[in-house]
């Protein structure tokens, strides 16, 4: 990694020199981000919203006496077209009206961005950081080697708000490390109810139809399971308590992990509500990634009757079925809500995959790979019908859920750099706009492009050397002399870069790719081996 980075830093013309200082300048004139410090990600100021949004925050803890809690419900490959409220739902067969409500009566945002992959948004929502700073730019999977423990000197959004008095849950997929010292439990939450691993790591073991070379072989699968993957529905407590609640041994129980964990999250919350501390959830999904097998009361639930839309329906419910129940518990309006996806819809797998309008898939930093839904509600905080195409990266989930939780970022280590940013005041506030200026987006340890306002630089793209084929079959070249530009307002699919020959703001781009390079000569990332 350390050569890759190094590589760029030259390209990009940074001496070890111009990554130093304390507070750096702004890079260009088009950037309206502003340094608070050496070590955080520039942000828009935007004093007025802030100080109204803290005080927003203020008279709801005072009327409740308490912090509010915070709830993340993360969809594992979801495409940005898929609830109905994004261009999708029942247009293509499976509705989604509990996601479309949280939307309707909430903030839709139409321009929020994960990771390229699954691990790599999962450890940047978690940790505030960019993959390539914490090394975890792919799976940790069975049989890999890591030089060292990812998750050792890192500080986790749950193991912050924990230290803080709340109680902290994963509830669902993890997927960034299932080694002793890399589990949730390990990692800062107080309780995990979930699986390690991705959908499909449980179901191709037993899956004859589609991996028949492996679950009809004896001698591979042999040689597979003594690998050591994991294939438990696991418990585990702070404490070190960990326990195998369900071994995963057929479709049938992987197609009953939603529900399981479904339930799990109902019961908790309902002992939860009576007690006197507030609590941070991910609720984090095994579904629609990829095999998907609806749980038998979802089977046929949708127009289309394929189980990927089945599987989009059988989710939507238990959003809304979870949703109810802390209404029933007289929790909906202490709770703050946020529905998004860890990635692009997986077109490798198709027709098991989701929809996106955008070019691109998972395994690219096209807008299809990276651009998801997002979706901030908060009855009673967050005004309803709200619209927004502010920038809204997955890592600003990392410092507002400790601003929500009253934990301050100023106090967080300078040794390190953070890439989140606060966007409290653009959640809560009804005319609120984002803070943002800049998403990276990264390919494992490659910067392959840069959102900033309107527009997108690509320094490498992935190419689909076949149809939907954009992980098992893609390319990814540099693209020369001058990065591919596109102007998302006019040319949201990225068919034509408008390039230096139509925009001003060429040279403006590529001072700001710099000045995000220099942030890896003054913070070097960790090398995981990955």
């Amino acid at each position: 990694m350390r050569i890759l980075l190094s590589a760029l830093l030259v390209a990009v013309g940074i001496s070890p020199a111009s990554a130093q200082g304390d507070i750096p300048a702004p890079a260009s004139k088009l950037s309206r981000a502003e340094a608070v410090n050496g070590y955080m990600q520039p942000a828009i100021p935007r004093p007025e919203q802030e100080a109204a949004a803290a005080q927003k925050l203020a008279a709801f803890e005072e009327r409740t006496g308490r912090k509010p809690n915070i709830l993340l419900f993360i969809i594992d490959d979801m495409g940005w077209g898929d609830p109905g409220v994004y261009g999708g739902g029942g247009m293509i067969g499976a509705a989604t009206p509990e996601i479309d409500r949280l939307a309707q009566e909430g903030l839709m945002l139409t321009s929020t961005y994960a990771q390229y992959t699954c691990t790599p948004t999962r450890a940047a929502v978690y940790t505030g950081r960019l993959p390539a700073r914490t090394g975890l730019i792919r799976p940790i999977l069975a049989g890999d080697d890591v030089k060292t423990n990812p998750w050792e000197g890192e500080l986790s959004v749950a193991g912050l708000l924990s230290d803080a008095g709340y109680h902290t849950m994963l509830v669902g997929k993890w997927h960034v490390g299932e080694g002793e010292g890399m589990r949730p439990h390990d990692v800062g939450f107080d309780e995990f109810y979930g699986f390690y691993r991705a959908q499909k790591e449980y179901t191709q073991e037993v899956y004859p139809q589609r991996y028949p070379d492996l679950v009809l072989d004896e001698d591979k699968l042999e040689r597979y399971r003594g690998i050591g993957a994991d294939r438990d529905l696991v418990y585990g407590l702070k404490d070190g308590t960990t326990e195998v609640v369900e071994v995963i041994d057929s479709m049938e129980k992987m197609a009953e992990g939603d529900v399981m964990l479904r339930e799990y999250t109902i019961e908790r919350l309902g002992e939860l509500a009576g007690g006197d501390k507030p609590f941070f959830l991910s609720h984090s999904f095994m579904k629609v990634h990829a095999d998907n097998f609806p749980a038998e009361a979802f089977v046929g639930a949708s127009a289309s009757k394929y189980p990927f839309r089945d599987s989009v329906v059988e989710v939507d419910a238990h959003i809304g079925a979870i949703v109810a129940r802390l209404e029933e518990l007289g929790e909906l309006e202490n709770t703050f809500i946020f529905v998004t996806s860890d990635n692009g819809p997986q077109m490798d797998s198709w027709p098991d995959s989701g929809y996106t309008p955008f070019r691109g898939a998972k395994g690219t930093t096209w807008e299809g790979g990276v651009r998801v839904p997002g979706i901030a509600y908060w009855k009673g905080m967050i005004e309803p019908g709200r619209r927004s195409d502010g920038l809204f990266d997955l890592m600003d989930l990392f410092n507002t859920s400790l601003t929500l939780g009253g934990v301050s970022t100023d106090a967080l280590p300078d040794d390190r750099y953070y890439d989140g940013i606060d966007q409290t005041s653009f959640l809560l506030l009804d005319d609120g706009k984002s803070r943002r200026e800049h998403v990276y987006n990264w390919l494992g340890d490659q910067l392959a492009a840069m959102r900033m306002r309107e527009y997108k630089a690509h320094l490498l793209v992935s190419l689909a050397q076949e149809k939907f084929l954009w992980i098992d079959m893609a390319t990814v070249v540099p693209t020369g002399l001058a990065p591919w530009l596109f102007n998302l307002y006019v040319d949201p699919k990225e068919e034509y870069p408008v390039g230096h020959r139509m925009n001003a703001w060429t040279a403006s781009l590529g001072a700001e790719l710099k000045a995000h390079g220099a942030t890896f000569r003054k913070f070097p990332p960790k090398d995981l081996g990955l």
